[in-house]
């Protein structure tokens, strides 16, 4: 237990505050990757634009874990603790079936607006995280007002978008199945945060889950493609021999891998109750994306614009009041408990698992890399500069001076939140 104490506070910043970083970065990150699925538009199917994005998920997915901690090292991770499997996986299906959703959601009621719909998934998962993972459990009277005003503010601000939407004038006209679409896609990211916290409870690497997460995520996506959109007559297999549009959607699936491994990070640090919230700031790039970038709200009224914008303050303030809530040291025992249980029904270490949790896996071995490690970098490169020279500007209206903004947000949130990874726990 010293060991892990001393963990905490080991080069200056604490656990906390390394989700923190986390939880914001995948923020930055995630609301970028959902702007190619803006191609939609261009007359392409929603389960084409999702599979090619998840294609590029694929891609990218092997590649960080493999160039971070090496194969040897994920493996021997996930051979540890094999029951974890088959939740990645799981993990997986319900994230395609979330993401094909969040693309129709675009299509009937824009970016801008979709984006702080599905955000309520935070409060699925933070419902999760008090029943099955004793997250809240003996918190002290300040921290549980933060979550309950984070969680009614959150509420308020969806009904507040979705009426909005419905009163939008031409984007209202599918506003009632761009808003099932969103509320769906919040139940399924919401829920898929059940093996996320398993998996972090028992001390896995993020890195190691994501990467049988990511078969789980692919495989979904191209049985839907293949059930629900046209079998091998989807446009989607179409996109594939679009190098130029294919680019896009790939460039998508890497920069949502990169949120997505943050928030994996910040969900590990800080709980699924915290973390989700927190990375959820999302919703606010989104609006930029989709405002600034794309001009979803160029035509809308004023009080549309208002309500819009007011609920996006307040799911903000919200997300921002449930992770501020640091956990107290009663709250941290009931973790604990949680723990136990895990190992006592998985037959884990329990003292190496704590370790694990404060980002001590295996203590730096079996990081060396092998020459199929190398081998996979430099395939998932080849991939996408092949697809890269071959790109074309989507058809797609875009203020270029906002996109070199954003973008170089996007690389400062990168150095940042790598930075304090590698410094505080090299990845662990």
């Amino acid at each position: 237990m010293a060991t892990v104490v001393s963990k905490t506070v080991k080069g200056g910043l604490s656990l906390h505050g390394l989700g923190v970083i986390c939880g914001l970065t995948a923020g930055v990150w995630l609301g970028a990757a959902e702007a190619p699925t803006k191609l939609v538009n261009a007359g392409f199917s929603p389960f084409a634009i999702s599979l090619c994005m998840v294609a590029g998920v694929f891609t990218a997915r092997w590649t960080f874990p493999t160039l971070l901690k090496g194969t040897g090292y994920v493996f021997a991770d996930l051979g540890a603790k094999k029951h974890l499997i088959v939740w990645a996986l799981l993990a997986g299906a319900l994230w395609a079936v979330a993401n094909t959703l969040t693309v129709f959601a675009i299509r009937d009621v824009g970016l801008a607006v979709a984006f702080p719909m599905w955000n309520a998934n935070s409060l699925i998962g933070l419902f999760w995280g008090r029943v099955l993972f004793c997250e809240l459990k003996g918190a002290n009277a300040k921290n549980i007002s933060k979550v309950v005003v984070g969680a009614v503010s959150i509420v308020i601000a969806a009904v507040m978008l979705g009426f909005s939407t419905i009163h939008g004038g031409a984007m209202g006209q599918h506003a009632v199945r761009g808003i099932t679409a969103a509320l769906g896609a919040s139940l399924m990211w919401g829920t898929m945060y059940v093996p996320y916290r398993k998996a972090y409870l028992s001390g896995m690497n993020p890195l190691s889950f994501v990467t049988a997460f990511t078969v789980g995520e692919l495989g979904t996506v191209l049985a839907l493609t293949l059930a629900l959109d046209g079998g091998v007559h989807s446009t989607a297999f179409h996109l594939f021999r679009m190098p130029g549009v294919l680019f896009w959607l790939f460039l998508g699936g890497f920069v949502w891998v990169i949120g997505d491994l943050f928030q994996q990070f910040a969900a590990k640090y800080l709980g699924i109750g915290r973390g989700i919230p927190l990375s959820n700031t999302n919703q606010l790039w989104g609006l930029a994306w989709g405002a600034l970038v794309f001009g979803e709200l160029a035509g809308a009224d004023r009080s549309h614009k208002l309500l819009v914008v007011g609920g996006s303050v307040m799911m903000i303030l919200g997300a921002l009041a449930i992770c501020t809530a640091v956990a107290s040291a009663k709250e941290m025992s009931s973790t604990n408990e949680a723990v136990l249980r895990e190992c006592d029904r998985y037959g884990m270490d329990y003292n190496r698992t704590l370790l694990a949790q404060a980002g001590d896996e295996f203590g730096g071995a079996g990081e060396k890399r092998r020459w199929w490690d190398y081998a996979i970098v430099l395939v998932a490169t080849g991939v996408f500069v092949t697809l890269g020279v071959r790109a074309v500007v989507p058809p797609l209206e875009m203020d270029l001076k906002w996109v070199g903004a954003l973008g170089a947000v996007l690389v400062v949130s990168l150095g940042l939140g790598g930075w304090s990874l590698w410094r505080r726990t090299r990845f662990s």
